[in-house]
């Protein structure tokens, strides 16, 4: 498959901040690319590189075989972006902006536009100063799709919109991966994300800390909850690939987020003396993402492994 998205080691360096620490991603056609990170972590800086509005400070990268440095106007021509706060001439009505806006592409631009804000029961004469947030939401992704672009890149792109039309956009970007499209997402929305994504990247501190198909990530990360005799137990160390992203203690309960966890170790942590009981459970996509971003177990994960382990009859 071929990748219509190639970063090698990009960095960015800002006056007192290291905005991307050799960030290494490679994204194929026809897939819903997720990347997900907190406020700060690099995504915005990562998209604004990729389509020319920022030099990196080391690294490479290119995008539909283009590079950024040399042809951002190309690529912009041939991709749709989306912010959260998209800029509109605030000046001109809707269908002004489709209009002014379609004079940059081919005669299919206008059409699709027109139809699109029709959709979305957008009002042609309306100038756009007078629009709603979500009414500049809904202009703004018409204007980014209106020229059936091969790759777009949405930044936090469903801010703003109502949960129908949130839905049925999101769902929209599924249809494109399958007539082959790309869609590169950077949002919060955890839950439309996992509804959605083929591939989850991780953007943590500058560094991308995993980059794998959602099925093959929600299958290697694990919760393990062990119920012990005392709350001094030391449990054995665990053999690699195991990695535990986060762990926390609740008197005589411990929860570990472990990433490719198996049978093996469940029967090593099982062995130990002063264990009285281990259970496993699968995670959803944000307990996963606070998992790898630094953060320990919540509380109400350790409620949980508690019910499970007087289930299986195991000493609380």
């Amino acid at each position: 498959m071929n990748h219509i998205i190639q970063t090698s080691d990009l960095t960015m360096r800002f006056r007192g901040c290291d905005a991307l620490r050799g960030v290494t991603l490679n994204v194929d056609e026809g897939t819903v690319f997720a990347l997900l990170g907190e406020n700060g972590a690099g995504k915005t800086t990562l998209i604004r590189i990729l389509t020319g509005f920022q030099m990196p400070t080391s690294g490479t990268c290119r995008v539909m075989n283009l590079d950024p440095a040399k042809d951002a106007l190309e690529i912009r021509r041939r991709a749709g972006y989306v912010s959260d706060a998209p800029a509109l001439y605030d000046w001109m009505g809707v269908g002004e902006i489709g209009w002014f806006a379609g004079t940059l592409y081919d005669k299919h631009f206008l059409p699709r536009y027109q139809e699109s804000i029709r959709r979305y029961e957008i009002p042609e004469d309306r100038k756009i100063r007078h629009l709603s947030k979500g009414q500049r939401a809904k202009v703004a992704l018409s204007l980014s799709l209106a020229h059936d672009p091969e790759l777009l890149i949405l930044d936090e792109p469903t801010s703003g919109l109502d949960p129908k039309v949130r839905r049925d956009f999101l769902e929209s970007m599924i249809d494109r991966a399958a007539s082959g499209r790309t869609v590169f997402l950077s949002s919060h929305q955890m839950a439309e994300v996992e509804r959605v994504a083929d591939v989850i990247a991780i953007l943590h501190d500058g560094i991308v800390r995993v980059c794998e198909p959602l099925d093959t990530l929600k299958d290697s990360v694990i919760e393990v909850a062990v119920s012990l005799e005392d709350p001094l137990v030391v449990l054995p160390a665990l053999p690699e690939p195991a990695e535990v992203l986060g762990e926390a203690s609740y008197g005589r309960q411990r929860s570990m987020v472990i990433r490719h966890y198996d049978s093996g170790m469940h029967d090593l942590l099982a062995s130990r003396v002063g264990v009285t009981g281990v259970s496993e459970r699968t995670l959803s996509l944000e307990e996963i993402f606070i998992a790898f971003t630094g953060k320990s177990p919540p509380r109400e994960a350790i409620d949980r492994a508690e019910a499970a382990v007087e289930i299986e009859g195991g000493v609380v």
